[in-house]
């Protein structure tokens, strides 16, 4: 069940601030850190699928409008895009999940391979099709999307499998991402055999949610929801400060993280960390100059984010670099990464 309401009354326990941007010289430090730091992503494989084209006329057999295809292009999505994030901004990675034993499957192989990436992670499941997720754009925007996928929970031998794995890369990492896209892969199975074998205090462990439930995800290191799935989480409407506070004391409180980062679209991102006795809130400002598409956006911030702090970064110095590498991304159309020249340049700017 959701976590109970907080007792407005404690709500003075939240010391909100707005964050002081960290310095340039500390932000290109932390970047430069980036090529010795690795990160271990654990998720829901996907592969985004872009048809772009252009509309001019309207179908003379229904409503709709007839797309004139100029284009495709086939991109890592869900974990996987994760885990592309984190290597195009210069960061090692590793990555486990689940694909079928079909053409998308082999597909992901090939490009695990391609990028040098170890495909000792990927599970085949033979019964069960890789996810393909379809977007047709048309002038810069989606006119439909299609999905083809199973959202049955993954046999158990494919959990002992990734549980193997994850154990295995546990001596190499700095981070671990959970990237939860509800499409089977995490599940409580999952999750105890992670905690139980991880050597507690010695790596970070991210999750980007997408249960209502996050007792799920209970003790691990940060948990990144978006504004909607942090109301969802803690069964009530976040309209103002106050009940944003409310809801990052309820999900610290509740589920025993160290850190909830809320992302929160054009308001920014909002960090809560316990300290000491008080949680500390602070806020951090949209970077975006312009939003064109928000298509894998949060896979930026948590990969981002964890490759931050498997780079020495404390967890609001994460959240600086992953709200800049947002602000970049949002900025371009379908599912984009960031560069790491890109990032410095960012703080160059602001």
């Amino acid at each position: 069940m959701p976590a109970k309401h907080l007792d407005p009354k404690t709500a003075t326990q939240v010391q909100t601030k707005t964050a002081k941007a960290i310095s340039k010289e500390r932000a290109h430090e932390l970047i430069d850190n980036f090529s010795r730091a690795m990160v271990l992503v654990v998720g829901d494989i996907m592969i985004d699928h872009f048809i772009w084209g252009k509309v001019s006329r309207i179908s003379p057999e229904a409503p709709v409008p007839v797309v004139d295809v100029q284009k495709e292009d086939l991109m890592l999505g869900g974990c996987a895009n994760v885990l592309n994030n984190i290597q195009a901004i210069g960061g090692r990675v590793a990555g486990t999940g689940i694909v079928g034993d079909d053409e998308m499957g082999d597909r992901l192989f090939k490009e695990f391979r391609q990028m040098g990436i170890d495909t000792d992670g990927l599970v085949v499941e033979p019964q069960r099709p890789t996810t393909l997720k379809t977007r047709i754009v048309a002038h810069g925007q989606q006119v439909v999307r299609f999905d083809r996928e199973s959202r049955e929970a993954v046999a158990e031998e494919s959990i002992t499998k990734i549980i193997s794995y994850v154990e295995k890369m546990c001596e190499k990492v700095g981070a671990i991402v959970i990237s939860d896209y509800n499409k089977g892969v995490i599940t409580k199975l999952l999750l105890d055999g992670i905690r139980r074998v991880i050597p507690a205090g010695k790596l970070t462990v991210c999750v980007d949610p997408k249960r209502d439930d996050f007792s799920l995800y209970r003790g691990f290191d940060i948990i990144t929801p978006n504004l909607q799935e942090a109301c969802r989480a803690v069964a009530m409407e976040i309209r103002n400060e106050e009940e944003l506070c409310q809801a990052g004391k309820t999900i610290l409180d509740g589920f025993a993280f160290q850190a909830v980062l809320i992302t929160r679209g054009e308001e920014g991102i909002s960090l809560f960390e316990k300290n000491s006795r008080r949680i500390a809130h602070t806020t951090f400002p949209a970077e975006a100059k312009e939003v064109f598409d928000v298509t894998g956006a949060g896979d930026t911030v948590i990969g981002v984010f964890a490759l931050a702090m498997a780079a020495g970064a404390t967890f609001k110095e994460a959240a600086v670099l992953a709200n800049h590498a947002a602000g970049i991304v949002v900025g371009k159309v379908g599912t984009a990464t960031v560069s790491q020249e890109e990032l410095k340049n960012s703080f160059r700017l602001s």
